[in-house]
């Protein structure tokens, strides 16, 4: 895995974390156990700190960067989905960011927040827990509680947490599959 010092700061990832061969992680970087940063994800830590807490997964393409006003964490169990840009910003815990989405420079978003798909959280934005929000930029849309969403939030931290533990089990990089 491409891991990059930056001004002797390196990255660290836990044992039990998957990070793919084509991921790149600079700097300040910290990957917690059972986590997961999939296929051309880029965390660049180089103003900053980017943590991505136990058992959360950063989605393939998805590029995480920091400030130096502001840190970059990604609460336990969280998702961040395909393509996604998360920018010195917060996120809960077991909150999903869903595909496409920006997070801006200080916003916050909620312990078990889905933000929709293609969605702009813009600087400074504070979404409340338990919640679904949408648009650009984001507005929340109500609870998630009894919705089709907290079942997804619900299942998604483990299943990703499964995925990693496969691949760190079977996956063999530049491997022609023969």
């Amino acid at each position: 895995m491409p891991l990059h010092t930056f001004e002797g700061k390196a990255p660290t990832v836990h044992p039990t974390a998957f990070v793919a061969p084509s991921a790149d992680l600079v700097g300040d970087v910290t990957v917690e156990a059972g986590a997961s940063v999939w296929f051309g994800a880029v965390l660049r830590a180089d103003l900053g700190p980017i943590v991505v807490r136990e058992g959360a997964n950063v989605q393939d393409g998805s590029v995480l960067h920091s400030s130096a006003q502001h840190g970059t964490e990604i609460g336990a169990g969280a998702t961040i989905g395909h393509r996604c840009v998360v920018h010195a910003c917060t996120i809960g815990a077991e909150a999903l960011i869903g595909n496409g989405s920006v997070v801006l420079d200080g916003a916050v978003v909620g312990a078990r927040t889905l933000v929709g798909a293609g969605a702009l959280v813009t600087p400074g934005t504070e979404l409340p827990e338990g919640v679904f929000a949408i648009g650009t930029p984001v507005r929340v849309m109500g609870p998630i509680e009894g919705t089709s969403a907290e079942e997804w939030i619900a299942r998604n931290p483990g299943a990703y947490q499964e995925l990693a533990r496969r691949y760190l089990a079977g996956f063999t990089p530049g491997s022609s599959g023969s």
